[in-house]
């Protein structure tokens, strides 16, 4: 059923002042995030809070100050429980288990009846592409197989929201490619999707917005091209390519908006700007008014990795 134009739809997940504290260290401290329909990257260094997170979200832990709710629900509830499918980042089997017995018990630990189980069980190995091989003992599995049966058991009483942490490790590209289309499809059910990952190129072209972490804060959250478009002091570097280039470096290195210039040949060289937006308007009008060729003008560092590291660096400020 679509929501009447104008209603606010509420969220899947949320935390509300989430502080979790493990002796005298703090895991994650004041977090507030809103997790909606869609796909979000939660990303950040070891020790920047992404674990303690997932672990308030799918109850492992309790916060010491806030709240973590599912649904409205406190995260400990059934309620809660029942809506959320958590694929974690260890493999812990019964190694001498099928991967259908193992995700069939796991139905029945919901509650399911063994008919339903059943029914449940075969439509999650189908829908994860293990259908075929899921007979097979789990000790005979790859680690590309382990983690779709992981997130067989996560799927199989059909969640709201699925949480999955380093989904992608040690599966090979065309397996990746397949377990990204999952998400997508689990996402076009009006669904969330939480990642937690340290692949920034797929989280890149996967995540609908990415939340950034360090220290057990949240630094940044928003699409990448979003936190991009905010970092105005980003240090952006650029490649131009000129007939002649040591003509552009001249008058490059007088602007305030160059931190340096580096000429990496007689036709090519690489700038280091502040503030994007404004270099590239000044950039124009110098080329319109100097009448300079220009074979080529591109960025060479707007990937997650390079805002990644930026957002990281600055949070080491707090």
């Amino acid at each position: 059923m679509t929501a009447p134009a104008g209603a606010v739809t509420p969220p899947i997940a949320e935390f509300r002042n989430v502080t979790k504290w493990y002796g005298p260290v703090i895991g994650v401290n004041d977090i507030s995030l809103a997790i909606e329909p869609g796909i979000t990257g939660l990303l950040g260094p070891n020790g920047a809070g992404k674990t303690t997170t997932i672990h308030l979200l799918t109850r492992q832990l309790k916060p010491s100050l806030g709240k973590v709710l599912v649904g409205r629900h406190a995260a400990f509830s059934a309620a809660a429980k029942r809506r959320i499918g958590y694929c974690p980042d260890v493999d812990t089997f019964y190694e001498e288990m099928s991967g259908r017995r193992f995700v069939r018990m796991m139905a029945q630990l919901h509650g399911m009846t063994a008919a339903v189980a059943r029914e449940r069980a075969d439509h999650a190995l189908e829908h994860v592409g293990m259908a075929d091989r899921a007979d097979r003992r789990l000790r005979g599995y790859s680690k590309g197989m382990r983690q779709r049966i992981k997130l067989a058991q996560a799927l199989v009483h059909d969640p709201d929201m699925l949480i999955v942490d380093e989904p992608l490790n040690g599966v090979d590209p065309v397996g990746r490619r397949e377990l990204m289309e999952l998400f997508r499809q689990f996402r076009e059910q009006g669904k969330a999707v939480l990642v937690s990952s340290h692949i920034l190129d797929e989280m890149e072209t996967l995540a609908d917005r990415v939340v950034f972490m360090g220290r057990g804060r949240i630094v940044a959250i928003g699409a990448l091209a979003e936190i991009r478009s905010m970092l105005d002091e980003y240090p952006l570097h650029v490649r131009i390519r000129a007939p002649d280039v040591r003509k552009v470096a001249v008058e490059l290195v007088q602007w305030p908006l160059i931190r340096s210039v580096d000429l990496r040949s007689d036709a090519e060289l690489s700038a280091e700007v502040l503030r994007p937006d404004d270099f590239f308007r000044q950039f124009a009008r110098y080329v319109a008014d100097s009448a300079t060729d220009i074979d080529a003008l591109e960025t060479t560092d707007q990937s997650a990795e390079a805002i990644f590291e930026y957002v990281m660096n600055a949070s080491r400020k707090f």
